[in-house]
């Protein structure tokens, strides 16, 4: 990329328009601030002229009241000697000067009750002039009394302080916008890398993760979010090739023997035989719709589609009741359903959900844990545990079990350990149990319960609601 080009990218980035905004309302403020200083500044040495002014005045004044015209006029010469900060100007009745400093009466001082601003001459031979404040003086006697001050040095210190805040507020401006040219550089540069690993993502590659600075800033707290979001969105999209693959192989079947039903009915003559035809047409089409139903429920949840329905319940209560519907069914084949639940604890979350994936663990525990063997008792458990931070429902058995490879595969959708699919099913058990346990925060674990198979529902007691 050329430097120019670089260059214009760096200053429409909205840190550098954040940075020049910021510079501009601080200049705007610094302005202010800086003309009050200036204006502060010029108040207080006019205070301070005219509060001497006003004083020598009324010197002046008293001594033309105590000693008459001529003491005024030696006052005021002793005053004009050269170098004295003051300016003087008397004169008679007719306008004829008799002592001071100043060549002539100021034209802007003439007529004007409080005196005022105006310039003169330092002397005979100076071309520039300088800026003099003066006011009149009331001393009796038809004469005329000007006292001033000279300010020019007081107009040049104020300019010169003008100068350095004016300058001081150019290099703040010149150093702001450097600093939030060097800021967008920076986000640029991490914003690209966001970018590089976006555009290698949307050409295919899925397994691309942005890179961490170690800063621990909010870009890496951004980008540790985006792989998070990319790794769910990677098991999403392995997921539904999954579930596409499956699909094929597990609806296939059933939809074939529905098939398969319909034509021996056709074939087959008599109302009896029709009747018994439709009727197993029923039982497969409501195996298929259950699949589908729990396909849909599945994705519903990974998507959080339930997440409003909270309420509070008690667990303990809700897994034994579920517990003694299931027991009938464990003692027919053979098993032994061993339930220690008391009551509590108190859980925010949706219950109808949780109840369904007690319900699913409970059924796997019965269907996979073997068939009735003289030779030993196959047992269920069902367990609750009330941790600090989660409550742990626990259903366990002693049968086969999962080997340790397949646990993770087995949360998944559509999978199914029993190859030749005798048992009835639609391989979304687990993975519902997971689903609901995710919309709560919480998390699914297979352990080995040597012999069988233990598996942890764990839900945290922050979830919805709290």
């Amino acid at each position: 990329m050329a430097l120019p080009e670089r260059i214009h990218r760096a200053l429409s980035t909205t840190s550098f328009r954040v940075a020049a905004i910021t510079v501009a309302a601080y200049l705007a403020f610094a302005g202010l601030v800086v003309g009050v200083l200036l204006w502060q500044t010029n108040r207080v040495l006019t205070s301070q002229v005219l509060a001497t002014l006003n004083g020598e005045a009324q010197l002046l004044k008293a001594e033309a009241q105590a000693g008459g015209g001529p003491a005024i006029v030696r006052a005021v010469e002793t005053r004009s000697r050269s170098g004295a900060p003051g300016l003087y100007y008397l004169a008679d009745a007719s306008g004829t000067k008799l002592a001071g400093n100043l060549s002539r009466l100021p034209p802007e001082i003439v007529g004007s009750p409080n005196g005022g601003v105006f310039r003169y001459a330092p002397d005979a031979i100076s071309t520039t002039e300088n800026l003099a404040v003066a006011i009149p003086v009331d001393i009796g006697g038809g004469l005329q009394l000007i006292v001033g001050r000279d300010v020019e040095d007081q107009r040049r210190f104020a300019g010169e302080m003008g100068t350095v805040y004016f300058l001081a507020l150019g290099f703040l401006t010149l150093g702001g916008l450097v600093a939030g040219f060097a800021i967008s550089r920076v986000a640029l540069r991490r914003i690209e890398t966001i970018n590089v690993t976006a555009r290698s993502i949307m050409a295919g590659d899925l397994t691309r993760r942005i890179a961490l600075s170690g800063a621990a800033d909010e870009y890496d707290a951004l980008a540790a979010n985006l792989n998070d979001m990319l790794d769910r969105i990677e098991a999403l999209m392995n997921g539904l090739r999954e579930v596409s693959d499956n699909i094929a192989h597990d609806l296939k079947t059933p939809l074939t023997r529905l098939r398969n039903s319909a034509e021996a009915a056709l074939r087959d003559s008599g109302e009896v035989a029709y009747r018994e035809g439709l009727e197993h047409t029923i039982e497969k089409a409501d195996e298929l719709i259950k699949t589908f139903n729990s396909l849909l429920l599945v994705a519903r949840l990974e998507a959080g589609a339930l997440e409003g329905n909270a309420e509070r319940f008690d667990v303990g209560s809700a897994v034994r009741d579920v517990a003694e519907l299931y027991e009938p069914v464990a003692e027919e084949r053979g098993m032994l359903l061993d339930v220690n639940i008391g009551a509590g604890p108190e859980f925010t979350g949706n219950r109808q959900l949780i109840v369904q994936a007690v319900v699913n663990l409970i059924e796997n525990a019965i269907k996979y844990s073997g068939k009735p063997d003289p030779k030993r008792e196959l047992s269920i458990s069902i367990d609750l545990r009330d941790n600090p931070d989660d409550i742990e429902i626990v259903v366990a058995d002693n049968g086969p079990g999962i080997a340790l490879e397949d646990r993770e595969r087995v949360l998944k959708r559509f999978v199914r350990l029993e190859k030749s699919r005798t048992e009835p099913g639609t391989g979304l058990g687990l993975s519902l149990v997971q689903a609901v346990a995710r919309l709560h925060g919480g998390a699914v674990r297979l352990e080995d319960n040597a012999p069988g198979l233990r598996v942890v529902l764990q839900l945290p007691k922050r979830a919805l609601g709290r």
